[in-house]
């Protein structure tokens, strides 16, 4: 128990003091967020790579812009550049809401939060998981201390309050000594493990933001791969709302 109280002073000191594992859970939740916040605005780089489970694999290339926002509800516009069948697929984000641009079509369509669960531009990412959630938006409890490889994580669950989400819980495994998280667990509906999305090649920008450059998101039930590779982040780009606009979509190319 000793070394338990310690591994959470080192993530956040005064979280101890939090009576209960889900009122401890929250106070995480939060520290998480604010040492992730005070960017202002981010754009950057990135190689999606999509693996099958029968060795086959395809590489596209994206682009993501993203504008931080006072109430949590982060901005953020991806646009794939390549290859020529995907060029000029845009996603928007505000918050929850969602919009899709097909350039085939030249169509903006809305993304309803029923189908929020599918798979964005058929990678192992889904739509909800490229929306930015308040930390309010889930109910948030402390499992414990687990080991993960040489070091000790925090196991942190996370259960979506909006009956609507993919997902009956997550799990966040954090490195205690860095506050990083090392890896997410996705549960599906019935509570079986659906997906783990791990982080690695961690760096540090202005001695403030910490970035994973490689997301690897994993479908344990179909043995599909979605690798990202982060490259060239840049902060302090001077956007705006109007950047993150239905009307930018068609623009984007």
């Amino acid at each position: 128990m000793k070394s338990f109280v310690v591994a959470v002073a080192l993530l956040l000191p005064g979280v101890v003091r939090a009576e209960t594992p889900e009122a401890q859970g929250l106070a995480i939740a939060q520290a998480i967020r604010a040492k992730a916040s005070g960017y202002g605005d981010q754009v950057v780089s990135i190689e999606m790579k999509l693996e099958n489970g029968s060795g086959q694999s395809a590489v596209r290339k994206i682009r993501v812009s993203t504008l931080e926002r006072p109430d949590e509800a982060t901005y953020s516009l991806i646009v794939f550049d390549s290859p020529a069948d995907v060029r000029g697929t845009a996603l928007l984000s505000r918050g929850e809401d969602q919009w899709l641009f097909l350039p085939a079509s030249e169509q903006v369509r809305r993304i309803s939060t029923s189908n929020r669960s599918g798979a964005f531009v058929g990678s192992e990412f889904s739509y909800e998981d490229l929306t930015s959630t308040a930390v309010s938006a889930y109910t948030w409890k402390l499992l414990g201390q687990q080991p993960c490889g040489s070091s000790t994580c925090l196991t942190l669950e996370s259960k979506p309050k909006d009956e609507r989400s993919g997902y009956s819980r997550r799990i966040l495994w954090l490195e205690a000594s860095t506050r990083r998280p090392l890896k997410l667990e996705y549960f599906d509906r019935k509570e079986t493990l659906l997906k783990t999305l791990s982080y690695g090649e961690w760096q540090s920008y202005e001695s403030k933001f910490d970035r994973a450059h490689r997301w690897t998101m994993q479908n344990h039930q179909t043995g599909k791969v979605t690798s990202l590779r982060f490259e060239n982040f840049k902060f302090e780009n001077g956007f705006s709302e109007s950047d993150f606009s239905q009307a930018k979509l068609k623009r984007v190319r």
